[in-house]
């Protein structure tokens, strides 16, 4: 087989029920060639971490430690933050969706990776797990609108790397849990903060004083994830999503996701009117405001540049 056939083959998708297609083939390991390709990794040590622009609107940010269940190491995390940083840049100007994955539908993370923590000292552990929820908060910041795509386990850290996201979809062998109560510790990276904003004090408290794994059909109840769909078809569906969000303009984008983050954070709804308020004065002063009226009274799509 050629080179060009042996990549068809590994791009292959069968049609899934309407817009979602199920990968034929998971790989277990694999970099992305250009846009949209995959071939095994020949590297000795690959990128834990990899950031594929799938488009020039859209990057993924993909989990690439499957031999070890996308546990988070030190390694992982230092590779995490550098690409994270990236996208918070100037790299990340274009981009008006990110989406969360992993390199296998088999695993979304399964947490910190015990195995090293047992190795740490009580003050090594404390200070990995100070830059991993500084992480977590620098993953939730990014500027543009943040999609996980969630197969297989989501737990411990993995759970609290979702929770980042602004929109999860799970697919149906998706596994959620906080088991850390279990191992005598608590989250430690924005799970006993995040998840609680997210699904209410009550469900919160349930999941994390039992330490119990629910699936996806409960995640999707409890309000974890908004989107539930047929195992394999996340990253179908998430990237839907995203280039659903990419039509619109950037800057509002942007400003949209400013002005929910910081305004839910207020106690008193005229403080957080006040901060609608200034990231519409943004807006208004944008040449895409002014596209998105020309496009609609010509009765065209609306090409917006970001400025």
């Amino acid at each position: 087989m050629n080179q060009a056939s042996y990549r068809h083959f590994l791009n292959y998708r069968i049609p899934f029920k309407g817009q979602i297609f199920r990968k034929v083939q998971v790989l277990p390991r694999y970099r992305y060639i250009n846009r949209g390709e995959r071939m095994m990794s020949t590297e000795a040590n690959p990128p834990e971490i990899l950031l594929h622009h799938h488009s020039d609107t859209i990057a993924k940010l993909i989990f690439n430690r499957t031999n070890k269940a996308n546990a988070i190491g030190k390694q992982m995390l230092l590779e995490l933050r550098e690409n994270v940083a990236k996208l918070s840049g100037q790299k990340g100007n274009n981009i008006r969706c990110v989406i969360l994955t992993s390199a296998s539908d088999r695993v979304f993370s399964a947490g910190a990776d015990l195995k090293e923590r047992s190795t740490m000292t009580k003050e090594e552990a404390s200070s990995f797990v100070t830059a991993l929820r500084s992480c977590m908060n620098e993953l939730a910041s990014l500027p543009m609108p943040l999609i996980a795509s969630v197969e297989g386990a989501a737990l411990g850290g993995g759970l609290e790397i979702a929770l980042t996201a602004d929109l999860i979809v799970a697919g149906s062998n998706a596994r959620f849990g906080a088991p850390e109560t279990g191992l005598a510790i608590i989250p430690g990276a924005g799970g006993t903060q995040r998840l609680p904003r997210l699904i209410g004090p009550a469900r919160a408290k349930e999941l994390i004083y039992t330490a119990r794994k629910i699936d996806a059909k409960t995640a999707y109840e409890y309000g974890i994830a908004q989107y539930l769909v047929d195992g394999g078809c996340a990253e179908e569906k998430a990237l839907i999503l995203a280039e659903e969000i990419a039509e619109n303009g950037p800057v509002a984008l942007r400003a949209a996701k400013r002005s929910i983050n910081s305004g839910i954070q207020c106690p008193v709804l005229e403080d957080a009117m006040e901060i609608e308020k200034e990231n519409y004065q943004l807006v208004l002063e944008t040449k895409d405001r002014l596209e998105g009226l020309s496009a609609f009274r010509e009765k065209r799509k609306p090409n917006y540049k970001g400025n």
